[in-house]
């Protein structure tokens, strides 16, 4: 058996990533990155269904990840993997997490108490029926109570276990001393079969059991919605959790390797990294020097050289091999959990849709009060009227439109942006984007992109611009910073190309290494001539520079965004005052702000001082929008109002940010403003309707001309018409934007 097949049956490796289900199967969450693409997705499909035991497969594409469950008797995980790997979608289990399990069982929960309602609803709606119609063409009085108890009984599966969410909600809001939207649904559901139940054994009187049936499957119906969105929103979190492997290969006390689960590494343990391989823990480099992707923590997609005892990180790739980490740091303390876990963080404190909580208290208040004043009333007027009379203003009046309408008009909009390539991480920041006075961009990278051409590149002394192109391309081909990729589309035809070896990156410096035995520093002026006296002439370029002084000047230049221009004009036009905030250079910082026109623009700024400027906007009374794309973006992008990253940015931007722009496209920003926007009225809309409908059906139903089955008709139309009106937001095309403003 392949050794590392056989790594999947270790009992502590399965303990971590097998959820044991009450049906006796196993369930597992797989990592596959090749899903992305519809026919990849559709051939694991059907592979992982062709196994023998297998129940059920889920593919999330969004989140890179697919689901199974299956007999383990009949089938082992190391044999799911190979069927995986053999449909050319290699796939590694994932550790199974608590919460992620949580939100599953209670998605799972809610669909079946939504079915279960749906089912007693329909069949006791059939039964009333009868009923109904035997008031036109009488039926005799043993048929009519017969489904009458008919009626009773199926409606009791609905009222003792689809409707229980409502109840423990209704506890829950009791012991925290505040009214929610749970405790006046239980209170009719409980009141009105109560009194059906009275009246069905009885004999006389009126039941309601299809008004209980619509009235709870309607709501269940719209919390389900609800949990569904909310899961969808955690897969794009998800994705950028799952980097750690769960494997390693340790060095055994008698030199041989032998592969073990991550988590049983413990500091001190030596472990063999083949090429290609992902760190499995934070430690220090055991051998003379290699190259990592570090594209977790410093979005730099191309190799980082590290040398013999410098710091590896968990997540991070040996591209050329073999290498030797010695451990350090396991697990939850690695660099990766830590932003796994900030990530999480993130998202639970952003993903809850605003639901105005003390406006549907008092609203609830009030119904209260009219239910109890209305009881109050018919029991001195008419004491056989006060039940139904109450029942009805309490059902009425429940505020379930008033609720609904923010939670259907948020998940409208969040499909709606996702669909124009806007993710939303925090659907409360939706609601301040439209109110959004100022935005705060970065610069490279988000709103320009470096150029070069071949007459930019300036050679010193004798050389051609051929040479030091090739020099400069061997070292910009080892990054992905901006400026590097803007010197390698040139170098890349270049005949005369060169290989460079141990190659660093200096953050916010520049690159180094050796090519053809030479040593050779690109970048700014003080780094690329360390030591040596720089001319002012210099001060402000990239130079290329050797021991001996500099070989070339070149004159990178960047570019707006295709969109920027477009996307900068039309938020303008909208009233939103705009600044730029950049670690640059003055003199490129100017250049780039006079081509897009932006006034206020800061120049040499560390994340200190970007989150000085920010805190200032705030103070003068703005509500910010900040947007970036790097890591040193993250504190002004969580201390922002509203905050977007693009796609192409790093992990710790993607965790912070409120919106992430998916195609990197600018004008997202808009589409979300306009959309945010469209979102703020439909809400509105939705409970001045709300208002309207209860100040006009409450006095009919207090005065008893309302029956409570024709109230919960009433109700539940009522809040159809706000799920309808939510449908609208976002729905209209968006005008173009304008064009960019002439220079």
């Amino acid at each position: 058996m392949n050794p590392l097949a056989a790594a999947w049956t270790h009992p502590q490796l399965l303990a971590q990533v097998l959820r044991p289900r009450r049906d006796g199967r196993s369930e597992v969450a797989l990592r596959c990155d090749a899903i992305t693409q519809p026919r990849a997705a559709l051939a694991l499909e059907q592979a992982l269904r062709a196994l023998p035991g297998v129940q059920h497969v889920a593919i999330q594409p969004a989140a890179h990840r697919v689901r199974v469950v299956w007999d383990a008797d009949r089938l082992g995980l190391d044999d799911l993997l190979a069927q995986c790997a053999a449909a050319h979608c290699p796939a590694e289990p994932l550790i199974h997490d608590a919460a992620d399990t949580r939100r599953a069982t209670e998605l799972h929960s809610a669909l079946k108490r939504l079915l279960v309602a749906g089912m007693c609803m329909m069949q006791v709606m059939s039964y009333a029926l009868v009923i109904y119609l035997g008031v036109v063409d009488a039926v005799d009085v043993t048929t009519r109570n017969l489904f009458r108890w008919l009626g009773f009984l199926t409606t009791i599966p609905l009222v003792a276990y689809s409707a229980w969410p409502f109840y423990t909600g209704a506890l829950a809001e009791l012991r925290q001393r505040r009214l929610g939207i749970h405790l006046p649904v239980a209170l009719a559901v409980l009141l009105v079969f109560a009194a059906s139940a009275v009246n069905t054994v009885r004999g006389a009187g009126e039941i309601y059991f299809d008004s209980i049936g619509m009235f709870v499957f309607l709501l269940l119906v719209g919390r389900y919605v609800e949990l569904r969105a909310r899961a969808l929103g955690n897969a794009q979190g998800d994705a950028a959790i799952d980097a750690a492997p769960l494997l390693a290969q340790r060095y055994a006390a008698d030199g041989r390797i032998e592969t073990v689960p991550a988590l049983a590494l413990v500091p001190g343990d030596r472990v063999h990294l083949a090429e290609g391989a992902t760190v499995p823990a934070d430690g220090t480099l055991d051998t003379a020097a290699a190259r990592f992707d570090e594209t977790l923590l410093t979005g730099e997609s191309r190799p980082v050289q590290r040398h013999h005892g410098e710091p590896l990180i968990a997540g991070s790739v040996l591209l050329d091999g073999p290498g030797v980490l010695r451990v350090e740091q396991v697990g939850a303390a690695t660099a990766s959990a830590r932003i796994g876990a900030l990530a999480v963080r993130a998202r639970r404190a952003r993903l809850t849709v605003p639901a105005g909580d003390r406006a549907i208290g008092r609203f609830i208040a009030r119904v209260l009060v009219l239910t109890a004043l209305t009881a109050a009333a018919w029991l001195l007027v008419n004491p056989a009227r006060a039940f139904d009379s109450a029942v009805a203003v309490l059902v009425v009046a429940c505020p379930c439109a008033f609720a609904l309408t923010a939670p259907a008009a948020y998940t409208r909009a969040l499909a709606v942006l996702a669909r124009r390539g806007v993710l939303v991480t925090n659907a409360a920041a939706l609601g301040r984007l439209a109110d959004v006075d100022a935005a705060l961009f970065d610069k490279t990278g988000t709103l320009g992109v470096p150029q070069l051409d071949l007459s930019a590149i300036e050679p010193l002394g004798a050389r051609t611009r051929d040479e030091v192109l090739a020099l400069a391309g061997a070292l910009a081909r080892e990054s992905s910073h901006p400026l590097a990729q803007a010197v390698t589309r040139i170098a890349g035809s270049n005949p005369n190309g060169a290989h460079a070896t141990a190659v660093e990156a200096v953050a916010g410096a520049g690159l180094r290494g050796l090519v053809a035995g030479r040593k050779l520093r690109f970048g700014r002026a003080d780094f690329a001539l360390a030591g040596q006296p720089v001319p002012a002439a210099l001060r402000e370029q990239t130079i290329l520079a050797d021991d001996t002084g500099a070989l070339a000047v070149f004159h990178l230049a960047e570019r707006p965004r295709a969109d920027a221009g477009a996307t900068l004009a039309t938020l303008r036009s909208e009233g939103v005052s705009l600044s730029m905030a950049s670690g640059d250079t003055p003199a490129r910082v100017a250049q780039l702000a006079a081509a897009l026109h932006i006034d206020d623009w800061h120049a040499r700024q560390t994340p200190e001082t970007k989150l000085a400027h920010l805190q200032s906007l705030r103070a003068a009374g703005r509500t910010v929008l900040v947007v970036g794309d790097g890591s040193n973006d993250a504190p002004i992008l969580a201390g922002a109002d509203v905050s977007a990253a693009l796609a192409s940015g790093t992990s710790l931007a993607h965790a912070q940010a409120d919106l992430l722009l998916l195609d990197d496209h600018l004008d997202g920003l808009v589409h979300a403003r306009r959309t945010a926007q469209d979102l703020q009225l439909i809400v509105a809309q939705g409970r001045r309707w709300s208002l309207v409908y209860n100040l006009c059906a409450v006095p009919f139903a207090a005065f008893g001309l309302v029956t409570p089955w024709l109230a919960a008709i009433g109700m539940s139309l009522s809040s159809l018409a706000v799920v309808l009106n939510a449908l609208r937001t976002g729905r209209e095309p968006l005008p173009a934007a304008p064009q960019e403003l002439p220079a």
